[in-house]
């Protein structure tokens, strides 16, 4: 018999009812989007893709919500940037994704399901664990984003474009958000008691 999988924070305080638990990951999932969104207009300059706070802003989300409401949240932001709300760093549009950063987008999402599968199943409630989680969700974007690049720029971009300035402000935003989810379920617990 398969054990459940323990839940993320945002759904263990969701309400009991199912309207209102609803409602509270309608909420959730738009204050989300719309975090993504200010952190990735935090910027770095960097050429050709800005280092921005988005990753940090993923793994907290992913983590937070687990991985359902995490890749909920990911596709609202990318629906969003679609449809052409400057969501995106450098704005918003179809032809976004046709860009520099579309592996990246792309890399986003894949990162968010990995560090939400790994919050549902209680890997968010440790500080190391989270972080070697959040590491390998950097290195998927980093990965996905120089992918991205050589097809765009050619392959000796890649590295020196797409991965190398980005390493050190990954491992850092990784560590951060490691930080910051278990300090959310030592919060909440005492707000239970």
């Amino acid at each position: 018999m398969a054990i459940a999988p323990a839940r993320s924070l945002v759904p263990s305080l969701a309400p009991e009812s199912t309207v209102a638990r609803y409602a509270t990951y309608g909420v959730a999932i738009l204050a989300g989007s719309l975090l993504i969104a200010v952190a990735g207009k935090i910027t770095v300059p960097f050429w050709p893709v800005p280092a921005t706070l988005q990753t940090l802003a993923i793994f907290i989300i992913a983590a937070a919500f687990g991985r359902k409401l995490a890749l909920a949240t990911l596709a609202a932001y990318m629906v969003e940037g679609a449809i052409g709300l400057p969501v995106f760093t450098g704005g918003g549009g179809l032809a976004y994704f046709a860009g520099p950063t579309g592996g990246y987008l792309a890399g986003f999402v894949v990162a968010a399901g990995l560090t939400g599968w790994a919050a549902d199943r209680g890997l968010d409630r440790n500080a190391l664990k989270l972080f070697a989680v959040n590491l390998a969700g950097a290195a998927i974007i980093l990965l996905l984003g120089a992918a991205w690049i050589a097809l765009a720029f050619g392959p000796d971009k890649a590295l020196a474009w797409g991965v190398g300035p980005f390493i050190i402000t990954d491992v850092i935003k990784a560590a951060l958000a490691a930080a910051v989810v278990p300090a959310g379920w030592q919060i909440a617990t005492l707000f239970r008691r």
